[in-house]
């Protein structure tokens, strides 16, 4: 079944990247279109002896941010699926980039580079609030973008027709940012304060052990199935193809990360098929 990805985004924010990734995943790549030339691409996209069933297009916005749009709704109303993934990255951290690089942004005409972002910013906002993804590449080196892609964009046809992304934290190294829904996990006994279970994650038996055989933990598991049960099908309902699921705990070393794997565990028996990531568990 032939299929779309769109990658759009800030400039600076890894689109060109995300290409080369996406072709190494075997997608056909179309890097850096116009906006204006969907409309040609489709029509020769659909001749009879094309073979062409996973096409990635990344839309070059510059100062044709205003046809991005309705270059996406004339995707979309061509039935076949799409989705639209939006990089972004922290306004700071597009300002590195980009002396780093020492190239001159597109929007700049000349009132500087943080002016040139924020219109940019603000041109999007639209596209951005529609997009099946986002993904903020402000902490990404090039490994872990290339990651975050393959892991959603990996394989061809997923188990399940949502995918669902299950990330534990710690608040202590701050709030993720790519997430849709967020759950505190600082309610239970915090294995950290024993000595003896202090040097484990979550990912080991003892915290394990001493976490199952916490009540609260149990129930709030319990409740967690009844909130899933109405969430996900909703979801799914409205369109929705990515969600992403974060729980924290102080240091995101023991309590999240056994939550995160007891939930993809309960979520797996009720077939789906969820992708379990620690971002702290080793720190």
């Amino acid at each position: 079944m032939r299929e779309f990805i769109v990658i759009t985004g800030m400039s600076g924010a890894g689109r060109s990247l995300a290409a080369d990734t996406l072709e190494d995943l075997g997608w056909y790549v179309i890097d850096n279109l116009p906006p204006a030339l969907i409309p040609p691409l489709l029509d020769q996209v659909d001749e009879p002896d094309q073979s062409l069933d996973r096409v990635a297009l990344v839309l070059g916005v510059g100062k044709e941010h205003s046809k991005v749009r309705p270059a996406l709704e004339l995707l979309r109303d061509t039935k076949v699926p799409v989705t639209v993934v939006f990089l972004e990255a922290r306004p700071r951290v597009l300002v590195q980039r980009y002396e780093g690089v020492r190239r001159r942004h597109p929007l700049d005409d000349g009132s500087g580079l943080e002016d040139a972002i924020a219109a940019e910013a603000a041109s999007l906002e639209t596209v951005r609030s529609e997009a099946d993804l986002v993904i903020d590449t402000s902490d990404f080196n090039v490994h872990a973008l290339r990651a975050r892609l393959t892991e959603y964009f990996g394989q061809s046809s997923p188990a399940s027709p949502i995918h669902m992304r299950l990330l534990s934290f710690g608040y202590k190294h701050g709030l993720p940012l790519d997430v849709d829904i967020i759950f505190d996990c600082r309610f239970l006994p915090n294995p950290h304060w024993d000595d003896e279970l202090r040097p484990f994650t979550g990912l080991e038996a003892p915290v394990a052990e001493f976490l199952s055989e916490q009540k609260l933990a149990g129930d709030f598991l319990d409740h967690l199935d009844g909130l899933f049960d109405q969430l996900v099908p909703a979801y799914i309902e409205q369109g929705k193809s990515y969600l992403t699921v974060a729980f924290g705990c102080t240091g995101g070393r023991h309590r999240s990360v056994w939550m995160a794997e007891r939930v993809g565990e309960r979520l797996r028996a009720g077939g789906y098929d969820p992708t379990v990531a620690h971002r702290d568990v080793a720190k």
